[in-house]
């Protein structure tokens, strides 16, 4: 697929360059059919300094040739003034305000942090499970004051919420709507960010707590899997799964496992009599998201591999298949408290972080909500 635009891509911007996710994003952009970096943002310890000296690169492959001499700037609009899209991978500390300001300057801002997930007029979208939700940007333009052309902010979810509701989605999709749903993850060290937990902490041991995790999965999954009303103001809101009440129980560790969250699923439909587990195989192995139908580049072929044997998935195994763009699902079989159970797999750094952001820029532009000359 060629470029966008003058044949050079669009020119994208990465806020938090040198941090983890700021360094995915950049190893995920290098090569993108849409994207080219044109920016990168840090803090002023790293302004002024090419990418190569500035970031302390942690990821498997070299740092891109494309960014290794790019002087880093401070998160500043004047520095991304020639970007159409700004993909934010800065911690929740700092990033409110930046991207607030970014958002100001017009630019479509694309966020992995926590901060504006509960704005009422941010969405909240896992790109494989509810890119309908895009639809409400136009509203959160025409409320910023001065109102917005171009700019907006959208936001990611948690990577275990992002893990959980894809699956969800699935079954809803095909045998409607769940009413109860039990989840405990084991959740990776990276989830933590660098360098993340000590590791006389980790080594041997299982943390059974993990700050704000629980409540994020608990809401953020009512946010995503809910729809859009509209009040008789004519103002559309995020109506949090609340036509058919969900409720959810989260309980988060975090264990001695580099990359990957595996989750143990248990689910009750409000369908009574409820699928078989044969029925829910079938149901998971034949979700397409509309990423896929309508050809975001950085999609996976499967959103949710099904998986056989009975020992998988497994993070060492299966998290880089699809290079961590999907999701796994392996053990389906019948719940004796809910109704059904299974063990999911997701890469927390991938799909859970910045691949969801690139996905949902893909879809702002496909679906016309950025605006950029079509493919060629």
């Amino acid at each position: 697929m060629s470029k966008i635009m003058d044949g050079n891509g669009i020119k994208v911007g990465v806020l938090g360059a040198t941090g983890t996710v700021g360094q995915r994003f950049i190893t995920l952009l290098a090569n993108h059919p849409f994207f080219i970096i044109h920016a990168l943002g840090a803090s002023a310890r790293s302004a002024g300094k090419p990418y190569s000296k500035a970031a302390n690169w942690k990821q498997t492959t070299p740092i891109p040739s494309i960014v290794r001499e790019m002087i880093v700037y401070e998160c500043q609009p004047e520095h991304f003034k020639d970007c159409v899209i700004v993909f934010s991978g800065l911690d929740a500390e700092v990033a409110g305000d930046i991207e607030a300001t970014l958002r100001a300057a017009d630019l479509a801002v694309f966020s992995n942090a926590k901060n504006y997930r509960r704005d009422p007029s941010v969405p909240l979208v896992v790109p494989l499970v509810n890119a309908s939700h895009l639809s409400i940007i136009p509203q959160q333009q025409a409320l910023h004051q001065p109102p917005l052309k171009k700019g907006f902010i959208l936001t990611n979810a948690n990577c275990s919420t992002t893990g959980l509701v894809i699956p969800l989605s699935a079954l809803e999709k095909s045998f409607g709507p769940i009413e109860s749903c039990i989840v405990t993850t084991m959740q990776a060290i990276s989830g933590g960010g660098y360098p993340g937990v000590p590791g006389l902490d980790i080594i041997d041991n299982v943390v059974p707590y993990i700050g704000g995790e629980e409540e994020k999965m608990e809401w953020e999954t009512l946010k995503i899997l809910g729809g859009i009303s509209e009040g008789d103001d004519g103002q559309r809101a995020f109506d949090m799964h609340s036509r058919n009440p969900l409720r959810i129980s989260a309980s988060c560790n975090r264990v001695p496992v580099i990359d990957g969250h595996t989750m143990t699923v248990s689910v009750r439909f409000s369908r009574r009599p409820p699928p078989s587990p044969q029925q829910v195989r079938e149901a998971l192995v034949a979700y397409t998201p509309e990423a896929q139908s309508i050809g975001c580049p950085s999609a996976p072929v499967h959103a949710i591999f099904v998986h056989e044997d009975p020992d998988r998935p497994q993070p060492r195994l299966d998290r880089y298949y699809q290079d961590g763009a999907g999701v796994s699902v392996g053990r389906v079989r019948q719940c004796a408290v809910l109704d059904i159970k299974f063990v999911v797999l997701a890469n927390n750094v991938s799909i859970g972080a910045a691949t969801s952001s690139i996905i949902n820029a893909e879809l702002a532009i496909l679906k016309g909500f950025v605006k950029a000359p079509s493919v060629a």
